[in-house]
């Protein structure tokens, strides 16, 4: 036993780097929604980048510590801090001494909405089609298939490593202000009327999809076709003209106009996407998108690599692919 759970927050999932080969079965990818930040606080500690993970939303979890352990932590601030203690930022691990309680209440000024909590060697709940993800429409994975509550119990390995800081020359998605989420035309014409126009995120906002609102839209974009398949990112025109984008808990199917698909690479800003965010998509092309992500991909080498060399971890490197 590592942690119990004293509150679970408001949305709070194990999650790991998904399930993605299971599409034409229905089910969704699930998995983190941030996956950079998900990759950040498992390397904190050595983990591999895709082990599994507490995400939390807006709202995290109050946990009870067992026994003597260490966090790693990324992706939003959500306040988080040892009860009548210190606090716990994000980017770093934290020791964590056995009889602490560490809450996580929320923090407005973060305009992100998800933060990751790893332990030492991943938390241990059982596989489900190769992934510890909890899929909340099918009710399986991570903890019975539901949000973390009261009672739960959060089992980890047992290394205790040294503190240490992700490294702040490497870059990584950050959302602030106007978030601008680049996006590849779709098979349906549409996408060159949805980018000139400034949205907000609506109040229809969870792991599954959210709502654009702004407009109005061009005629001839709305509407709905025959159902065909989705993928993460993909953005859909129903009759009312809200852009749905579709998140990691996606359906695999939808009947609305496919007009265009956020690139992998954008995936961590659409996950930190909160109700009320201001957003703008930029169209590009497929090299451009290609060229992103081995961006990104080279940026969390090097932020291993330096992670490595600050504080000697040779079984860090090699857990998370370095």
């Amino acid at each position: 036993m590592t942690f119990e759970v004293i509150d679970g927050g408001l949305a709070t999932t194990i999650q790991d780097g998904g399930r993605p080969d299971w599409a034409h079965l229905g089910v969704p990818p699930s998995g983190a929604c941030d996956p950079w930040s998900l990759a950040i606080a498992n390397v904190l500690l050595g983990n591999d980048p895709r082990a599994a993970a507490i995400e939390m939303t807006l709202v995290g979890p109050t946990l009870v510590a067992r026994r003597s352990t260490a966090i790693g932590l990324a992706g939003a601030d959500l306040g988080g801090r040892v009860v009548g203690g210190r606090r716990l930022p994000p980017g770093r691990s934290h020791r964590i001494e056995s009889g602490e309680t560490i809450a996580f209440p929320g923090d407005a000024a973060d305009p992100r909405a998800r933060g990751y909590l790893a332990v030492p060697a991943g938390i241990d709940v059982p596989e489900v089609l190769g992934s510890r993800s909890t899929c909340l429409a099918a009710g399986f994975g991570g903890v019975e298939g539901r949000p973390l509550r009261a009672g739960d119990i959060v089992r980890g390995g047992e290394m205790l490593p040294e503190e240490c800081i992700w490294p702040s020359d490497s870059p990584g998605p950050m959302t602030g202000g106007e978030t601008v989420l680049r996006v590849l035309a779709g098979p349906a014409p549409g996408i060159d009327g949805l980018v000139g126009i400034p949205w907000k995120v609506g109040r229809e906002a969870d792991r599954v999809g959210l709502r654009l609102d702004g407009g109005p839209l061009p005629d001839g974009i709305a509407g709905e076709v025959v159902s065909h398949g989705m993928s993460w990112g993909a953005i859909q025109v129903p009759p009312d003209g809200r852009p749905i984008v579709l998140g990691a808990d996606h359906q695999t199917t939808g009947g609305y106009p496919l007009v265009g698909v956020v690139i992998t690479a954008d995936r961590p800003l659409l996950g930190q996407l909160r109700p009320g965010a201001d957003v703008r998509l930029r169209a590009i092309g497929r090299d451009e998108a290609l060229a992103a992500l081995r961006e990104q991909r080279i940026a969390f080498a090097e932020g291993v690599a330096a992670l490595r060399e600050s504080v000697g971890w040779d079984e860090l490197a090699r857990s998370a692919g370095g």
